[in-house]
């Protein structure tokens, strides 16, 4: 099986968030042809593993994709689709790279669900051994090795009261509702912007009214993206309450993540990239992802890195080309060498020979 074969059976099942098995099925597959013991878990994760022992790796991919189907198909050098680029071809990149990784440690690559919705794959695997390094799978360009991740925090504001004529002076839940998002953007407004990464960005991403007999109520659900240094609670804390909601309710919560740019993953990562004739860049990204969870509950070095065009993640124009996934797999190769081998850094640590 080729390269181009291998992401191209994980990329043909469709698997938004919530819907992941048959994509899990077809990782299960793959990965059982390339040589790994294979299992679901509990929580519907695929995880392929070679070797074992210490050190140990983990490649934490995930399997789910936005929503929104896209044709599945080759052309001029490319493999366009749903998950081509966040976060398949990762996968793909990480199962061909862990064939040849060296035996005498452990290699895991994870197909996590719901990484897209709330992580729920990554939050299960918490109670599991830490490994001693983790990748996370997401794009960041062959050439690429990514560092940072802003935290999330999302509320739902819920405004009531009774019904009133639209003629009236009375305000109503949704004029309430308006008034908070004011105070929200003035909060936001009033932060420092050193750069976008360092930034305390928010959004609207929804707006529901709805009346009865009984009143009114309108529901907005804001979205915050945190820079590092600002912990959810705290900007829980500092949100307004301009307007009077009479609840506001969390509904994801993710800390910011800025990981030691010099630490023994993004090292073996930047060595691989040299050797594969590429420029490394560091990247620190406006978007979240499972290294945000993980990195901080494990206490281990880890980056993140897959192929792929993180401006085309999440758009109709998704698609990957093939010649930077083979330049990945050549990447992943010298760095998991670097990891696993015996001069390994985390060798020492983990009190191997």
């Amino acid at each position: 099986m080729d390269d181009a074969e291998v992401l191209l059976r994980l990329v043909r099942p469709y698997s938004p968030f919530g819907r992941e098995a048959g994509a899990v099925r077809a990782f299960v597959r793959v990965a059982r042809s390339l040589g790994y013991a294979v299992r679901v878990d509990a929580a519907g994760n695929g995880i392929a593993r070679r070797g074992k022992g210490r050190p140990s790796v983990l490649y934490l991919g995930h399997i789910d994709t936005v929503e929104g189907r896209l044709p599945v198909r080759r052309r001029g050098g490319r493999v366009h689709g749903r998950g081509t680029v966040d976060a398949k071809g990762p996968l793909a990149a990480a199962l061909l790279a862990g064939c040849r990784a060296p035996q005498d440690g452990e290699f895991v690559v994870v197909a996590a669900v719901e990484e897209e919705l709330d992580s729920r794959g990554a939050r299960h695997l918490l109670g599991r051994t830490p490994p001693d390094a983790v990748i996370a799978g997401e794009p960041s360009g062959w050439d690429g090795v990514t560092v940072g991740y802003k935290g999330e925090l999302q509320v739902e504001a819920t405004f009531r009261g009774p019904r009133t004529h639209f003629a009236s002076a009375e305000p109503t839940a949704a004029d309430r509702a308006v008034a908070w998002i004011g105070a929200v953007r003035r909060l936001v407004d009033g932060q420092p912007a050193a750069s976008p990464f360092r930034t305390l960005t928010s959004k609207v991403v929804r707006w529901d009214t709805e009346s009865d007999a009984g009143g009114e109520v309108a529901r907005v659900t804001v979205d915050f993206r945190l820079p590092p240094g600002r912990s959810s609670q705290a900007l829980l804390g500092a949100i307004p309450r301009d307007g009077s909601p009479a609840s506001i309710t969390p509904r994801i919560r993710m800390e910011p993540l800025e990981v030691d740019a010099s630490n023994p993953v993004v090292r073996a990562l930047i060595r691989g990239i040299r050797g594969a004739g590429g420029r490394p860049t560091v990247w620190r990204k406006t978007g979240t992802s499972d290294l945000n969870l993980v990195v901080p509950a494990w206490g281990v070095p880890g980056a993140a890195y897959g192929p792929g065009d993180a401006k085309l993640d999440h758009t109709d124009r998704e698609s990957i080309a093939l010649a930077d996934l083979r330049r990945s797999v050549d990447v992943l190769d010298v760095a998991l060498g670097e990891l696993l081998g015996p001069e390994s850094t985390l060798r020492r640590s983990a009190g191997g020979a």
